[in-house]
């Protein structure tokens, strides 16, 4: 489970934060309870991805950083890469917009609209994900037209999964399927 804690899940007087919190803690949850056998890891992103225990979900705060779903998704791969399961996914719970890439340790990064390096080195991830195996799931907690063109793009790339819902009607999701 990666989960967007970007500037921007706060942006303009929305708390996008808290709904992807909602959804992560019931994802984790559901898998430890029902899924007992599965396993189940949390990644915080923003301008670095890392992982985190369960035990910290209900705290985390967006921050003053950007997004670098890039690295979640390579992260996330890499925790996959050594477990054996046939089912291996990444659910990834973000608004929706990349704005940084980490290249040579460092962090390239770019807040406006979308950048096309940034675009294009994170749909290579995603389709490094998917030529190994792992299926992305995307919950996006915004409903921003352009935000959500990306996340059809990179659910199309992955073959994978996205959820659109917006923050104060999170029960009421929109689901496309590749």
């Amino acid at each position: 489970v990666a989960i967007d804690v970007s500037h921007s899940m706060i942006l303009y007087g929305e708390d996008r934060i808290t709904p992807a919190k909602t959804v992560a803690l019931a994802l984790t949850e559901l898998i430890r309870t029902r899924y007992p056998k599965d396993f189940v890891e949390v990644i915080r992103f923003g301008d670095r991805a890392e992982r985190i225990p369960d035990r910290e979900l209900p705290y985390l705060e967006a921050g003053p950083f950007h997004t670098n779903t890039r690295e979640a998704l390579q992260l996330g791969r890499s925790i996959l890469e050594r477990r054996k399961q046939p089912n291996r996914q990444i659910f990834l719970l973000t608004d929706g917009k990349p704005s940084a890439i980490t290249e040579g340790g460092q962090i390239y990064k770019n807040p406006m609209g979308l950048d096309l390096k940034i675009v294009n080195r994170t749909l290579e991830e995603a389709d490094q994900c998917r030529r190994q195996g792992v299926v992305i799931t995307t919950f996006m907690i915004a409903t921003d037209p352009w935000l959500q063109e990306f996340v059809e793009q990179l659910t199309r790339v992955n073959r994978g999964r996205a959820y659109f819902a917006s923050p104060d009607r999170l029960g009421e999701f929109i689901l496309t399927d590749y």
